[in-house]
């Protein structure tokens, strides 16, 4: 039997196992996981036959290599800065390896050694990045095929909640890594282009600087820019292009309400908090407030972010219970994004049946002959509940897709790879949409921010 390596088993492996087990059978597979713990492991996954075990710590160097020699592929689902680990024992027992997360520099530091042995290391596969990237070139290739002009290219993606379980005020619940979510948008200004314009938006404004948008049969959203979106113009081909621009999607009125936190500090995770352990909710906003022998926090909080009596987002903070004098943050030296997360993470967790959605929406503006067109596409998924979600699916389903496309050698291409061209993208796609997850594309009047560029 061929054996698929997979290191990690977090709650995004479930329709990774669930595909690699429904093709073990007529693919010749045995799956291996290799992880510290399998609790996110569904009893069916554990039980088939095609299906082992490991208990791993990811430090243990000599066991890692045990396990990659006897693979014949690998695929990591590992945290992103476990990835070279991992890597290296591919590039020294000659085994291809699949992720789901961004090439670190780390990586692309292998690119010759990976040609050079006639390996593919093949990133960015899974959902964001991954079906964004296939999914868009699909898109820009055809255009350009047909001799157009790509002059805009808007890409927005997000994990939001399906309607029949969108139950909370903020419209949202965790749908992946936490952490991700509390820290997103950190590490320097958020970067893109519009209409040849450069545009920078420091962390303290992102939340307030939002896009919006209207997917057909689906309903508003907005999106914050992503951190650094100009790196993927020349990976796309499209270094001469007016409007470049990635971001993230919610519901309206979330990134207000976000940025309350923002604006306080919350967010913070460079410095570590005395007695956090045994501190009360109420006290750990109190920390962000000024002293007052008389004000209460309630008030000290109104009057420091200018909150209304009858604004919207104080009823948010009220139902994440901030105020409360009973509950603990209950971790020893957390940082504030640490402390806040475990707030959130008590108001935010899928209940077994909750339903999650997936949100994938291009722009894509290009002149052809003279006339100009726009291109909009939409991707929406949704999940069956708390275990096979849509996350889960939009994750793992491309990085089993693409396993199997290099192990039975469709994917030939050596080196450390992004799923841009036509002969990656095109296979995992169509394999996707086999398995119902598709786009809607639809041709509207090309509308621009401003196609005769008067104003900058």
């Amino acid at each position: 039997m061929r054996s698929v390596l997979v290191f990690g088993a977090g709650k995004s492996t479930t329709y990774l196992f669930k595909y690699l087990v429904g093709k073990a059978l007529e693919e010749d597979l045995q799956i291996c996981i290799a992880d510290k713990n399998f609790e996110n492991i569904l009893p069916e996954i554990k039980s088939s036959e095609y299906v082992v075990l490991k208990t791993l710590d990811i430090q243990d160097e000599a066991k890692v290599e045990a396990l990659v020699q006897e693979a014949s592929i690998v695929i990591s689902m590992l945290p992103a800065f476990l990835h070279i680990i991992v890597a290296k024992c591919c590039l020294a027992y000659g085994k291809d390896l699949v992720t789901a997360s961004y090439i670190s520099d780390e990586m692309k530091q292998l690119e010759g050694s990976v040609k050079e042995k006639g390996l593919t290391f093949l990133n960015e596969v899974g959902l964001d990045p991954g079906i964004d990237h296939m999914s868009a070139m699909e898109i820009v290739d055809d255009i350009q095929k047909q001799g157009g002009e790509v002059l805009l290219f808007e890409s927005f993606c997000g994990g939001l909640l399906a309607p029949e379980s969108d139950t909370n005020l903020w419209n949202y619940k965790f749908t992946w890594n936490p952490r991700n979510v509390v820290l997103a948008g950190q590490g320097g200004a958020a970067k893109f282009i519009q209409e040849g314009t450069y545009k920078y938006i420091p962390y303290h404004k992102l939340f307030r600087r939002t896009e919006f948008l209207e997917i057909e049969g689906f309903g508003s959203f907005e999106a914050y820019a992503n951190r650094d979106s100009l790196k993927y113009r020349s990976v796309y081909g499209l270094d001469n292009i007016l409007t470049f621009y990635r971001g993230t999607i919610r519901r309206v009125g979330f990134s207000r309400a976000w940025n309350l936190f923002v604006q306080l500090g919350m967010t913070d995770d460079s410095y570590t908090i005395e007695n956090s352990e045994h501190m009360s909710y109420r006290d750990f906003l109190n920390l962000f407030l000024a002293y007052s022998p008389t004000d209460s926090v309630e008030l000290k909080l109104r009057h420091y972010l200018k909150i209304d009596q009858d604004d919207v987002v104080w009823q948010k903070l009220v139902e994440l219970d901030v105020f409360s004098t009973f509950k603990k943050i209950g971790i020893k030296n957390a940082t504030p994004a640490q402390a806040l997360q475990s707030i959130l993470q008590d108001s935010w967790k899928l209940s077994p049946d909750d339903k999650d959605m997936i949100v994938m929406y291009h722009k894509i503006g290009y002149e052809i002959y003279g006339e100009r067109k726009q291109i909009d596409a939409h991707m929406v998924v949704t999940g069956t509940d708390a275990a096979y979600t849509a996350m889960a699916k939009t994750v793992g389903l491309p990085l089993g897709i693409s396993a199997l496309l290099v192990l039975n050698k469709k994917i030939t291409e050596t080196g450390v790879l992004l799923p841009i061209n036509r002969n990656i993208y095109e296979p995992v796609l169509k394999e996707l949409k086999a398995q119902g997850i598709s786009f809607t594309h639809k041709e509207v009047a090309y509308m621009g921010y401003n196609p005769n560029n008067v104003f900058g």
